[in-house]
């Protein structure tokens, strides 16, 4: 009786748990299934769920227009990835194991740059970026969303350190290996899992930065694709096939490292939550 009853509830949390999942992931599908209509079959009464006559034409056409821009993005996110893991890392270890008498405030400022809005800081920082220079600029962007990528990662990183026993680093000592020979030898590996959500987060933040890249490019000489989406959608409102067509290209990246990077990440947030 105890058997069937457990039975019968996992049964009804497969099926609610089916249920929510088609929910989710049907805007994806019906976004990626526009993406292969022409605008005439998108609109016609009734709706077909299937599409009945599949066109790469949308894709086509994205393709010769949002290409840069697609490019511009995957730059701008692996720049400020790279900027995120390089500074987070030795900065988590240092608060992780170094008991410095202001590693609490440090964390106070760690997490209130995570409260602000983006919005707020825009202003300001198209008016220093402006004085350096660094409008319209590859670079500008990758600094830009590098300011919160940076102390998330740090937050992150940390917990990951934690788990790892100063005592290792110390045993490293022994053999005469400096702090930093430790560092890079011994608890960086054992922390890679963390340094992958890390960047990963870093990633996709610099992806779908909006604010930022409406702030601080005046032209279209550089212009993220989430920005393009926007002005794409505002120019050519009538071709909403062509519309799905940008949304899945952009949607690509970040699904495809969530699925590929989705063991290292379960790995990693069971880690680091080991100790905190």
């Amino acid at each position: 009786m105890i058997r069937n009853r457990k039975a019968l509830s996992m049964g009804t949390s497969t099926i609610f748990g089916i249920l929510i999942t088609f929910l989710m992931l049907f805007p994806v599908y019906w976004m990626v299934a526009n993406s292969f209509e022409t605008t005439t079959e998108m609109f016609r009464n009734p709706v077909s769920i299937i599409p009945t006559q599949i066109t790469l034409e949308p894709y086509i056409t994205v393709l010769q227009t949002q290409l840069p821009h697609l490019l511009t993005s995957l730059t701008v996110s692996l720049g400020a990835t790279l900027v995120a893991i390089i500074f987070a890392t030795p900065a988590a270890y240092a608060l992780a194991h170094f008991r410095l008498r202001i590693t609490i405030l440090l964390m106070f400022f760690l997490l209130l740059a995570q409260m602000i809005p983006t919005v707020t800081l825009a202003t300001p920082m198209f008016l220093i970026f402006n004085q350096f220079g660094l409008l319209n600029s590859t670079l500008g962007l990758i600094l830009a969303d590098s300011t919160y990528a940076v102390p998330f990662a740090v937050l992150i990183l940390r917990t990951f350190f934690l788990s790892v026993p100063y005592e290792l680093t110390q045993a490293a000592f022994v053999d005469g290996t400096g702090e930093w020979g430790a560092f890079f030898r011994v608890v960086l590996p054992l922390v890679v899992p963390g340094v992958i959500t890390a960047g990963l987060f870093a990633f996709l933040f610099a992806w779908g930065d909006f604010i930022y890249g409406l702030t601080l490019t005046t032209n279209n000489t550089i212009q993220p694709v989430s920005l393009s989406i926007y002005t794409y959608i505002g120019q050519f409102s009538d071709y909403w096939n062509s519309a799905m067509a940008v949304a899945v290209l952009a949607s690509l990246p970040a699904a495809l490292l969530l699925i590929v990077f989705q063991r290292y990440i379960t790995a990693g947030l069971t880690a680091g939550a080991v100790k905190g």
